[in-house]
């Protein structure tokens, strides 16, 4: 067992989180994440209403006693989306811990902070992660090129991002993209990482509730199969 500040702050037995991931980060899973001792994070918006998340909350409570978190990802939408009633939501249901990402947490981070929530920020950058740190969060997950999701458009490998958002930074730092053994989990922390987080690797475990083929496309895809798609979003928050 790997005891540092990050898994004392959270309560956790494993540097390892399972961050937020739409329509995969639903009870069946994230209890699983926190049953093995890890941190694993609800997707607010993947419930289509806050109502709709608090009863997901309380699921997920049904399924585990251990700590758990709800991911709330503030990007640019079609048809406005009620933050405001999920941040309420999130707070009302008693969750303690909060994944931020997608765009700045400014406008939901004193209301969390008064409520007593821990709020993780995904950053892309060292200058996104020393700001977000400057506002108040917690702790920082680091994204780099290798990640899925919304990596930026810096271009910036962990191998490179990493040890430098350690040396910006004082509080834990979650090393997020491309890692999914122990090995990488090694490789994190020796570049000054407290934590990992993983994406893909928890959607190909038994509880992700995605069809078994696209699991097991994961687990036979190569390190040339990955297909770059986020360049037209411009997504560099």
């Amino acid at each position: 067992m790997i005891t540092n500040e990050f898994t004392q702050t959270f309560g956790i037995e494993h540097p390892i989180v399972c961050g937020g991931m739409t329509a995969v980060g639903t009870a069946d899973l994230i209890s699983a994440v926190a049953n093995a001792g890890a941190l694993g994070f609800l997707t607010a918006l993947t419930q289509p209403t806050p109502e709709a998340l608090v009863k997901e909350i309380a699921r997920c409570r049904d399924l585990t006693d251990k700590p758990f978190g709800v991911n709330l990802t503030i990007l640019p939408t079609i048809q406005p989306v009620p933050y405001d009633e999920y941040r309420d939501a999130i707070i009302d249901s008693g969750i303690t811990i909060v994944e931020t990402a997608g765009g700045n947490p400014t406008p939901h981070l004193p209301t969390f902070k008064a409520a007593g929530v821990k709020v993780i920020h995904k950053a892309v950058s060292v200058r996104h992660a020393v700001k977000a740190e400057q506002l108040g969060v917690d702790a920082i997950s680091i994204d780099g090129f290798e990640c899925a999701g919304h990596p930026g458009e810096d271009d910036v490998p962990g191998l490179v991002l990493i040890p430098a958002a350690a040396r910006a930074l004082t509080i834990p730092i979650i090393a997020s993209g491309g890692i999914a053994t122990g090995a990488g989990l090694v490789a994190a922390l020796a570049l000054g990482a407290s934590a990992v987080n993983m994406g893909t690797r928890f959607m190909a475990t038994t509880e992700a509730p995605i069809h078994h083929n696209v699991k097991q496309q994961i687990v036979d895809n190569t390190e040339r199969d990955t297909v770059i798609v986020f360049r037209e979003f411009h997504n560099s928050a």
